[in-house]
């Protein structure tokens, strides 16, 4: 059966989004953890926190293309440093983004409602220890605020 990806869908997601203790919501278009190719898209409201990481296994570039609202994007070299970010909305100067395996990156609402689709090759597996970034707090570590707040300053 298809799927329409419309405003109604995307109200919904980010309402969901909204209301989780996470402050994102995906919604996977692929059937299952296993599928070889991973397609949804992602709710991020602007107090979520995503960690920086990278995804080792060279099937697993990763691309994103914003649908709404404003997101930022922000790569690493293997110390931390900052090499490149980008701010992505719709109709802006950059709509999207190509992550190739091995990149240290992170994504960041810098508006509510930001929705996003993302496209990468399952299956999923939970990131392991060498694909963390061990110089970014943990999602749920008590310096995870503030190093997202350094993050968005990145780009005011």
């Amino acid at each position: 059966m298809s799927r329409i990806i419309d405003q109604a869908l995307l109200d919904v997601l980010s309402d969901e989004a909204r209301n989780s203790l996470r402050r994102r919501k995906n919604r996977n278009f692929h059937t299952h953890d296993a599928a070889q190719a991973h397609r949804l898209l992602n709710a991020i409201e602007p107090d979520s926190y995503i960690a920086p990481h990278r995804h080792l296994d060279a099937n697993k570039d990763e691309s994103i293309i914003i649908l709404r609202g404003k997101l930022g994007a922000v790569f690493f070299d293997d110390a931390g440093g900052v090499t490149q970010t980008v701010v992505l909305q719709p109709g802006g100067a950059a709509v999207g983004i190509n992550v190739p395996h091995g990149a240290y990156h992170a994504v960041l609402a810098l508006q509510a409602g930001t929705v996003f689709f993302e496209v990468k090759a399952g299956p999923y597996l939970p990131f392991t220890a060498e694909e963390k970034a061990p110089w970014a707090p943990a999602e749920t570590a008590p310096a995870a605020a503030g190093y997202l707040e350094r993050l968005r300053a990145l780009f005011e």
